[in-house]
C-alpha cells in the first residue's frame, strides 16, 4: 500500500517546512534507522555549519534506508536532535528537509538538545522507514 501524506486544513501548513502533518504507512517491513550526523565514512565531520551538517546527516540517512532496500519515499517520521534549537536554526533545517524530500516529506519532531555525542556535531536525525 502506498504512503498516504495527510495535511489537514485544520492543522498549520507544514510542508512548506519540510514536514507533513500525518503520514499513513503499512508495509512488509519496518526499519528503524540510528541517529545520523554529519560523520562520512572515514568519521570526519562534514560540514561546519548547521545547514551543511543537516544535509551530510540525511545523505547518511538516504545510505542507511538504501542498505535496507528502501528509498527516501519509504521514509515516513524523523527525530532530529538540533544542539542549541531555536528560532535562528529553523531555515537551516528546513531548507535541508525540502531539497532531501522535495515532495511527500516524512513526518518529524525537532528536539533541542544542549549536546550530541561528539562536541563538533549540530545535528543528528533518526528515521523511521515503512517498505513494500
Amino acid at each position: 500500500m502506498p504512503k498516504e501524506h495527510v495535511n489537514p486544513a485544520s492543522l498549520f501548513a507544514s510542508v512548506q517546512y519540510g514536514f507533513s502533518q500525518v503520514v499513513v504507512a503499512s508495509g512488509a517491513k519496518t526499519v528503524f534507522i540510528s541517529g545520523q550526523t554529519a560523520w562520512n565514512v572515514d568519521k570526519q565531520i562534514v560540514g561546519r555549519n548547521l545547514g551543511e551538517q543537516a544535509k551530510q546527516a540525511l545523505r547518511n540517512v538516504k545510505m542507511a534506508v538504501e542498505a535496507a532496500g528502501g528509498n527516501l519515499a519509504d521514509i515516513v517520521s524523523l527525530r532530529i536532535y538540533i544542539v542549541h534549537h531555536g528560532e535562528q536554526t529553523l531555515e537551516a533545517v528546513g531548507r535541508a528537509l525540502r531539497d532531501t524530500f522535495a515532495t511527500n516529506p516524512p513526518t518529524s519532531t525537532w528536539i533541542g538538545v544542549a549536546s550530541l555525542a561528539v562536541p563538533e556535531f549540530l545535528i543528528e536525525i533518526e528515521a523511521t522507514a515503512v517498505l513494500e
